[in-house]
């Protein structure tokens, strides 16, 4: 897959992860409006009752920000709820404690910036996947980019669209079934090593 445009996003879906994965180039968005009910800062587990929204708070302004402006609201403790929630959620999977101790850091030192965190987050997660793809960020905030494969809309959380991704094994499988485009750290906590391996062999038409 040629360059592609997306948003940085909150512990990104497999769906962003597939086409990063499979990408040349990745261009992020930081110079567009901020927009909110998204993925920059939602992300969607497998907890025992099927589908958990983990969701950052952001201070709201009253007025129309830049992502770039958007700061975390840090008045109660999100960071350690997400956390708990993901050792309830993963604690018996195969490679929650394989990742851990470099997941932790982020859910217990403190946020600030909502961009600059999600940036974090993905660095930390093509670490552990061992994923070197080249990265650059917009300068400007383009409708319709010329050189870029515009994948901008992963990062819209209403009217998601449908992608075809083979099933692995899930720890609440037995539950509910299996559950599709979660967050990158669904296929991380269960693949583990294969993650990569995964993401790369992944037949998806964006």
């Amino acid at each position: 897959m040629e360059s592609i445009l997306v948003h940085p996003t909150y512990f990104p879906s497999i769906a962003q992860m597939v086409a990063v994965s499979q990408a040349e180039k990745l261009v992020f968005e930081v110079a567009g409006n901020y927009q909110k009910q998204s993925y920059r800062t939602r992300a969607y587990i497998a907890h025992s009752n099927g589908k958990l929204l983990l969701n950052i708070p952001i201070k709201h302004t009253g007025k129309r920000q830049k992502s770039k402006e958007v700061m975390v609201e840090n008045d109660f403790p999100w960071q350690s709820q997400h956390w708990k929630s993901l050792e309830t959620a993963y604690r018996t999977s195969p490679f929650f404690e394989f990742y851990e101790d470099e997941l932790y850091p982020l859910f217990n030192e403190p946020a600030e910036r909502l961009l600059d965190h999600n940036i974090r987050i993905f660095n930390t997660v093509c670490e552990l996947i061992e994923l070197e793809v080249p990265i650059t960020y917009t300068q400007e905030y383009l409708k319709e980019p010329e050189n870029n494969k515009d994948l901008r809309y992963l990062a819209k959380a209403k009217n998601q669209k449908t992608f075809n991704l083979k099933p692995y094994k899930q720890v609440f499988e037995t539950n509910h079934g299996f559950l599709s485009n979660l967050s990158i750290l669904d296929l991380l906590f269960n693949e583990g090593p294969n993650t990569l391996n995964y993401l790369q062999q992944q037949e998806v038409q964006f």
